[in-house]
């Protein structure tokens, strides 16, 4: 019996390795002390709120804020403000996307009329993500307002990705949303998009999420829940395929606008499924909140967890996504966004000034606005040991580096280059020992100083010199 137990434990694993490729994959067994849960969401309407944000948990139901509860991802295309983010694992684990909406509530954007497109980043180890681009999914669309929402899952009988979203238009004389789809492999060029799922009537649906149920659950492979006003439960055994009706979330007291943003993960020590739903609490407030079930097939079985039952951490968690982590991605993940505090950078000898960012030029400023201009965190050095990086907390993942000897804030490339350009040895002041210097990296000659309020890297042979090269780390 235990080694039929051992052949078929092996076999589910090595299914569940195949299936990576969806966007939510079902986890395989593990133990207590094996690797938690990423989540990747925005946090609301403000301005900072429209950035992407990560948590992490060790048993996918009490959430800890990476990155000191700041952004890790902002977007500065289309309308400049991202929500609603899908993350998307390659089936051999090698690449993955984030896909979000380009949607800016309160800066230039409106709920009725938004961006056609999605925006897109790509990554090959969870935590150096590319430059994002535009994929305009809505333009072919007749009439359509918007793209919203998006979600996508590897698709074994195509071969290839099936990416889903919500457009508003007209079809039939019903202006409404529906799910639309379009197949892709890079998330760069699709194919004609297709009305996906449209319910009777007016009805609109905006939400729609779905995963994979490994084979012994259920009569279906797929699941997926959308918000549809009553907050549909479908099974089906081809993603593109028939899609029947399970029930909905009204047995257990959610419809209408209360529910958005559904989202699915296992549990990876049983066999137990948690849907993530964003939730609009008695007190008018957004974030998930969990529903748990041993079948996702089987409505009846679902239950709303109390707000003892879990732990969303200090910043809200809006409709995003969750997925298991290997061992080496939850590693690489927690060093590169550790709670490091903000930082300010104070000059010695104008001590009212302080180290800023301003259109991607840096310089010392008085005054400050907004502040966040002026706060990095400081990351172990992207170039050798010992040694330090500014990441800017405003614009994360970009960071302090010198350019023909001048200084700006700029992407993370990923290449040595830039690693070398944005990485410093934090020194005794060379004016004052209790204050610091930073010496470059591959200039060592050279240091961080102010020239004329603009940074630059400079030898430094004169009182003023050491002056303008030293500067208090300070909160």
């Amino acid at each position: 019996m235990r080694a039929l137990h051992a052949r078929l434990s092996a076999m589910v694993l090595a299914v569940c390795l195949v299936l990576t490729g969806q966007a939510l994959t079902t986890p395989q067994p593990a133990a207590a002390a094996e690797p938690g849960y990423l989540m990747v969401h925005f946090t609301g309407d403000s301005a900072t709120g429209q950035r992407l944000y990560l948590a992490h948990s060790a048993d996918g139901l009490h959430w800890n804020d990476l990155n000191g509860g700041a952004p890790v991802l902002h977007s500065p295309i289309g309308t400049k403000g991202v929500r609603d983010p899908a993350l998307v694992r390659s089936p051999d684990g090698s690449r993955y996307w984030i896909v979000a909406t380009d949607l800016c509530i309160r800066c230039g954007s409106t709920y009725t009329n938004g961006s056609p497109s999605l925006v897109v980043w790509e990554s090959t180890d969870l935590v150096t993500w590319s430059r994002p681009w535009l994929v305009n999914v809505a333009g072919a669309i007749p009439g359509s307002r918007n793209a919203w929402a998006p979600e996508a899952i590897w698709n074994p009988e195509t071969n290839d990705y099936v990416l889903y979203w919500a457009t508003n238009a007209t079809v039939n004389g019903v202006f409404k949303y529906r799910i639309y789809y379009a197949r892709t492999k890079d998330f760069r060029t699709i194919t004609t998009p297709q009305i996906w799922i449209d319910p009777p009537g007016t009805t609109p649906i905006v939400d729609t999420q779905m995963t994979e149920v490994p084979a012994g659950v259920g009569d279906y492979r797929y699941v997926r829940v959308s918000g549809d006003h009553q907050n549909t439960v479908e099974g089906s055994n081809s993603i593109l395929g028939t899609w029947t009706t399970l029930g909905t979330l009204s047995s257990i007291g959610l419809t209408g606008h209360v529910v958005e943003g559904p989202v699915w993960t296992k549990f990876r020590d049983r066999d137990e499924w948690a849907l993530y739903i964003d939730h609009l609490d008695s007190n008018g407030v957004r974030e998930y909140r969990p529903i748990l079930t041993t079948d996702p097939f089987d409505v009846g079985t679902y239950r709303l967890q109390p707000s003892t039952g879990y732990e969303m951490g200090g910043t809200p968690k809006r409709h995003g996504a969750i997925t298991t982590l290997t061992a080496a991605e939850e590693s690489r993940v927690l060093a590169r966004w550790p709670n490091t505090p903000a930082k300010r950078l104070q000059s010695y000898n104008f001590q009212d000034r302080y180290v800023r960012h301003a259109s991607m030029d840096v310089r010392i400023d008085p005054n400050v606005s907004p502040l966040d201009d002026s706060q990095f965190r400081l990351r172990p050095g992207l170039a050798g040991t010992g040694t330090v990086s500014f990441e800017s907390v405003n614009f994360p993942g970009y960071f302090l580096r010198h350019y023909g000897f001048d200084f700006q804030l700029a992407y993370n490339d990923g290449t040595t280059g830039f690693a070398a350009d944005a990485t410093f040895r934090q020194v005794a002041g060379l004016a004052d020992p209790t204050w610091s210097s930073f010496q470059s990296y591959n200039n060592p000659d050279r240091y961080l100083r102010h020239y004329a309020y603009q940074l630059r890297l400079d030898p430094i042979t004169t009182a003023t010199g050491r002056g303008d090269a030293t500067f208090r780390v300070t909160s």
